[in-house]
């Protein structure tokens, strides 16, 4: 991966340690435009600012509570979601005595919670409607709806063209093809007609 700017480093830093702090969770910092997956921090730099001993680190990555990116060459790169686990963990296990395998399951429940909540309110924009597609993974995504497509669609709407009728039967040449029987043929004058709604 690229080096990150050490601009963009330290607006991560400040993000972190106001995260660590509480001044900040994973939504505020998410609807402010930082990449939660972005692996910023080194081993050292994610033990500082979650205030835990690197060792510790280690330990939450054999066990799956944590497990950040790695380089190409194998080293721990941590994101702001990373840290915001980190901290969690340590306060449910420190103050509330919850077991390793509990922490990692609340910690993904929390996860899944925040997840629903943001495609909630990209549902709920006032005054903006969505617009889904099938994704190559055969998922359904939501796309982002250009003024372009609106005015595309609203020409569709407003340029309403009289449908021709359709051609008269012509007489039966002895065989039983079902599409001279209702008036289709093999004609250059027949037509498709395409509905976009």
């Amino acid at each position: 991966m690229a080096r990150v700017a050490r601009e963009l480093r330290q607006l991560y830093a400040m993000c972190a340690t106001a995260i660590v702090l509480g001044r900040a969770d994973l939504d505020g910092a998410d609807e402010a435009g930082f990449d939660l997956e972005l692996p910023v921090f080194t081993i050292g730099q994610a033990a500082e600012v979650a205030n835990i001993h690197p060792q510790t680190l280690r330990q939450y990555d054999r066990v799956g509570l944590v497990v950040p990116q790695r380089t190409e060459g194998g080293a721990r790169r941590y994101c702001l979601r990373d840290i915001d686990r980190l901290v969690q963990a340590q306060r449910m296990i420190q103050t509330e005595g919850i077991n390793l395998s509990g922490v990692t399951r609340i910690l993904t429940l929390q996860e899944e919670n925040r997840q629903l909540r943001r495609q909630v309110r990209r549902l709920q924009t006032a005054g903006e409607e969505s617009v889904f597609a099938a994704g190559r993974d055969g998922d359904i995504v939501e796309m982002q709806r250009s003024n372009s497509a609106r005015m595309w669609r609203r020409a569709i709407r407003t340029q309403m063209r009289e449908l021709p009728g359709r051609p008269a039967p012509r007489p039966s040449r002895g065989g039983s093809d079902a599409g001279d029987a209702f008036g289709y043929g093999d004609s250059p004058d027949d037509k498709s007609l395409v509905i976009w709604r």
